[in-house]
């Protein structure tokens, strides 16, 4: 069975930083990229950033771009993404999810909080 664990959310103050972590167990199958994704209330989800598992290379999505960094730890099998400089509009849920052929996520973590105050 594949589980995505989470963890390091939280609430923050505004130009707090938190670093989100996120581990997969179960996964027998190669994993092609991993990514962050976050939802606000009444909005819909979204990219953050995300890694491609065989050579680093990352996206970040334009609106934390310079304040977030997406990375790997390919031994762990874990990936984390560091926020830094956290503003009220980064207050989310954020999900880690893997993708195993480059396309559609295939499986989701249950999500952490982050809540930034002003």
């Amino acid at each position: 069975q594949v589980q995505l664990i989470e963890s390091g959310g939280g609430l923050v103050q505004a130009g707090g930083s938190l670093r989100l972590s996120c581990a997969d167990s179960g996964l027998t199958f190669s994993v092609y990229r991993m990514g962050w994704f976050r939802q606000a209330p009444g909005k819909e989800r979204k990219i953050v950033a995300r890694v491609k598992w065989s050579d680093g290379s990352t996206y970040v999505g334009d609106s934390v771009k310079g304040r977030f960094t997406i990375s790997r730890d390919n031994a762990k099998n874990t990936v984390y993404l560091q926020m830094n400089s956290l503003t009220p509009e980064d207050t989310a849920v954020y999900s880690c999810a893997v993708s195993l052929t480059g396309s559609q996520y295939a499986y989701w973590g249950q999500g952490t909080q982050v809540t930034v105050s002003s």
